[in-house]
């Protein structure tokens, strides 16, 4: 991975995306990464995979960044996946190449929840063609389900389906705390 070449695509990104970030400064962000540079793979990954990351969030009191996938649509590097490993081991049939929640730890990131998707689409609006899997609560996937959202007629949506489902317009969405 190529550190300057990471850091020269995030920050055109996040000064041409100044509303998703208000009375932040990059030189901060900056700052904060070069502390921080075990994240800069998670970042590197989120980008490779197509999720064109930003900053999203900034906690006072900790001087903690989040970065979130920002790509209009799901990641096309992280589409056509199940929700996590059981619905992969329990699907006997066309199983995809994946789960989401797998590779959303391979990569050292978290999934969106649904507050945090929320958040998102009051940044810009995403998901308006495709959908992006979300942090399912246990009961729910306890009961073999799991969650997912897309953008429709102005609204979030929130959906249930199966969690061994999988789409080619679906993937996830994640968010990684600097």
């Amino acid at each position: 991975m190529q550190v300057e070449s990471l850091l020269s695509t995030l920050q055109p990104r996040f000064e041409k995306n100044m509303l998703r970030h208000q009375g932040m400064s990059w030189q901060k962000v900056h700052e904060r990464l070069q502390k921080n540079p075990d994240k800069l793979w998670s970042l590197h990954e989120m980008e490779r995979t197509g999720g064109e990351p930003d900053v999203v969030d900034f906690d006072k009191k900790t001087g903690v960044y989040v970065f979130t996938d920002c790509s209009p649509e799901t990641p096309k590097g992280r589409v056509s996946l199940c929700y996590d490993g059981k619905a992969l081991r329990e699907r006997k049939e066309n199983k995809p190449r994946g789960s989401a929640m797998e590779l959303t730890a391979s990569m050292g990131i978290e999934m969106l929840n649904e507050a945090q998707y929320r958040h998102l689409q009051t940044l810009g609006t995403f998901d308006a063609k495709t959908s992006s899997w979300i942090a399912t609560p246990a009961d729910i996937r306890q009961r073999g389900g799991a969650l997912f959202c897309d953008y429709r007629y102005g609204h979030v949506f929130v959906y249930h389906n199966g969690a061994q489902s999988y789409y080619a317009a679906r993937g996830f969405r994640g968010r990684l705390p600097v």
